[in-house]
């Protein structure tokens, strides 16, 4: 096994952290909100209120399980259209109180089946990513797991983008680039190297900002916050225009 395939495999794992645990290590006070208020709940994105030292936060994030039960319960980390609604709502709800927002990204994808469609699920992320561009907050993202396609870009348009070192970022998996480049999906692992879908790859192409080295939660959390402090310090000393602009400018060179 190559190095990019053990980054996949980690990415992939069912004891990596989840969102929520990520969430409950770093934050203080959480509260969860749900509903997109249009269909219904989505359990696969998680999202609310926090602290953070002090500081008012809104957090969102991607939610996988560690067991088949969560899981199923979580759609395995793949959100419905009303995931992203919620996402998009509690974004603008951030916006309107001057509340910084910070994801977690752990998704194979968005879940394409015929109710999504039905329900506008391009529509749905296309809408999080114009409320993304336009927030007059600081934004981060961070990838603590896998990020597929647009269903992980629609969580991922921050000031700035972290990963931690064993997770991945790419415009699909590695088995549908095979199955779609040459109809072989047991090609995945040729797949992977020609993708550039790790940490230090990204880093070198300027798609992310920071590798986090990943230790044992105990030490990982406490880091990520103190990071994550200093980060947002930084930025709330810019002008809501400058925030914007920075954002904008930062996507529209790829």
């Amino acid at each position: 096994m190559n190095d990019v395939q053990k980054i996949i495999q980690a990415a992939r794992s069912i004891s990596r952290l989840t969102a929520l645990e990520v969430i409950d290590g770093i934050f203080d006070g959480f509260i969860e909100f749900h509903g997109d208020r249009r269909f219904g709940d989505d359990p696969a994105v998680v999202g609310g209120i926090a602290s953070l030292e002090g500081m008012p936060v809104t957090v969102i994030g991607t939610q996988k399980g560690h067991d088949v039960t969560e899981n199923v319960y979580r759609n395995f980390g793949s959100p419905h259209p009303e995931g992203y609604r919620k996402a998009t709502r509690l974004m603008r709800q951030a916006d309107k109180f001057n509340r910084p927002i910070i994801t977690f990204i752990n998704t194979a994808g968005a879940f394409c089946d015929v109710e999504s469609e039905e329900r506008g699920i391009g529509d749905a992320i296309s809408e999080s990513l114009l409320v993304m561009s336009q927030v007059k907050v600081p934004l981060i993202a961070i990838f603590i797991g896998e990020g597929g396609s647009g269903g992980a870009l629609a969580l991922a348009m921050g000031n700035e983008v972290w990963m931690l070192e064993n997770s991945m970022y790419s415009v699909l998996s590695p088995e549908g680039f095979a199955s779609i480049l040459w109809k072989e999906s047991s090609r995945s692992e040729e797949a992977a190297l020609v993708m550039k879908l790790t940490p230090d790859d990204l880093l070198k192409l300027d798609i992310i900002d920071r590798i986090i080295p990943e230790r044992r939660p105990d030490e990982l959390l406490p880091d990520l916050k103190t990071e994550l402090i200093r980060s947002l310090t930084k930025w709330r000393r810019l002008s809501p225009v400058e925030i914007v602009a920075q954002r904008q400018e930062r996507f529209r060179k790829f």
